[in-house]
């Protein structure tokens, strides 16, 4: 039974929301630790549709410092709008 691409996002977000200011997570690590909890039922593309769900969305965004890495917006861009 695959898993659904907006489960999948939420999962990131949570996995992002919980590393944010000690760990910065490529997409690479997300969809491995994805595949890693749920084996099968989660393929590359489904991750890759998760993370553009989750940029798409405002929910996250790419952070070049360094490496691109999938962070949480800076709060003053979400803050005033």
């Amino acid at each position: 039974m695959a898993i659904a691409v907006e489960t999948l996002a939420d999962e990131m977000f949570a996995l992002i929301s919980e590393y944010a200011g000690k760990r910065n997570l490529k997409a690479g690590d997300l969809t491995k630790e994805m595949i890693a909890r749920h084996g099968e039922a989660c393929s590359k593309d489904d991750c890759k549709l998760a993370i553009r769900s989750l940029i798409d969305s405002g929910r996250c965004v790419y952070s070049y410092m360094g490496g691109s890495y999938i962070v949480l917006p800076p709060k003053d861009a979400t803050a005033g709008s």
